[in-house]
């Protein structure tokens, strides 16, 4: 790993231990991983690997929570179709701010634009540090074929898209993906593994999978679960602004990630995800972020866990 990475992956670090509003996989939240999605043949899966859907419980008063009341508010404000144009409304624009304004606030994205401001990437003011993130993720541009404002950042990997009716792209959201399945318009058809990928894990918080949206398939999508809104947003928009690789080596917890972040035109977002390389244990042992203090003795605590116990 090259030195910007380790510096990159040391932040991301502090990020993952600052999401005070991931969920807990088996507590928070439980999916069913069933069998592996099966290989497409053109347009007809023939071969699906899962009978039920993959989440089977969702404590949903974490969606009572700011961030992700204002995420969840912003999923019903887009065409999916690309080239269909978008009409943004001055109510959806409206939601668009108030969602910025209520994950700047949290200690993800501080972190995040106190990083970015030493680098010189991001404006130490907090109002033009929302333009800016405005201009990533949800000023619209023409996506490939289309020659009008069909597409943003954020709708493209939060929400999702369809292409000529048959596929999808982008769809990189764990509460979208819930939310959806929940309705009736998902049909999950397993998880995505080959010869040189990690077993998936119920316990794990990175799923690479296969699953059908309104008509279309997503052959193979990668997501976080569980994580919160503002731990995607100020991860991804990291990545964005610090490289100008189209796929970024992190390492974080007990996951090696490779994060995929396309840009559009050098300005936007054109899609980011997680791509799951192996899960590093570093020895199963996990040192405790506080030293618990007693009097003049300073006590540095270890835990030995195994992998299934981190999340």
């Amino acid at each position: 790993m090259i030195e910007g990475d380790r510096e990159l992956s040391a932040m991301i670090q502090e990020i993952w231990d600052n999401d005070v509003n991931r969920l807990r996989p088996g507590i928070d939240y439980r999916i069913s991983l069933q069998g592996k999605a099966g290989d497409l043949t053109g347009l007809v899966d023939d071969n699906d690997g899962a009978g039920l859907p993959l989440f089977t419980f969702v404590d949903e008063n974490i969606f009572k929570k700011e961030t992700f009341l204002a995420f969840i508010s912003l999923l019903d404000n887009y065409e999916s179709d690309t080239g269909e144009p978008e009409i943004v409304t001055p109510e959806e624009e409206l939601e668009n701010h108030k969602f910025l304004d209520s994950i700047i606030k949290t200690p993800t994205m501080k972190i995040a634009h106190k990083y970015l401001v030493g680098k010189h990437l991001s404006p130490e003011d907090t109002t033009d540090f929302k333009k800016q993130l405005y201009h990533i993720w949800f000023e619209l541009y023409a996506r490939r074929g289309s020659s009008k404002p069909d597409s943003s950042g954020f709708e493209h990997v939060f929400v999702g898209e369809t292409r000529g009716g048959h596929t999808v792209i982008g769809f990189h959201n764990w509460i979208q993906l819930y939310l959806q399945e929940k309705l009736g318009h998902i049909d999950y058809k397993g998880y995505s593994v080959n010869a040189n990928s990690p077993q998936p894990d119920e316990n794990k918080h990175i799923l690479a999978l296969q699953f059908s949206w309104k008509n279309g398939i997503k052959p193979k999508g990668s997501i976080f679960i569980g994580v919160s809104p503002e731990f995607e947003f100020a991860l991804y928009t990291l990545c964005f602004l610090t490289s100008p690789n189209e796929r970024v080596k992190v390492s974080f917890n007990i996951y090696d990630v490779e994060i995929v972040c396309h840009h559009h035109n050098q300005k936007h977002i054109g899609t980011t995800y997680p791509v799951l390389v192996k899960y590093s244990c570093f020895g199963n042992r996990v040192r405790l972020s506080a030293l618990e203090q007693k009097g003049n003795a300073n006590y540095a605590v270890w835990l030995v866990v195994t992998p299934a116990n981190i999340n």
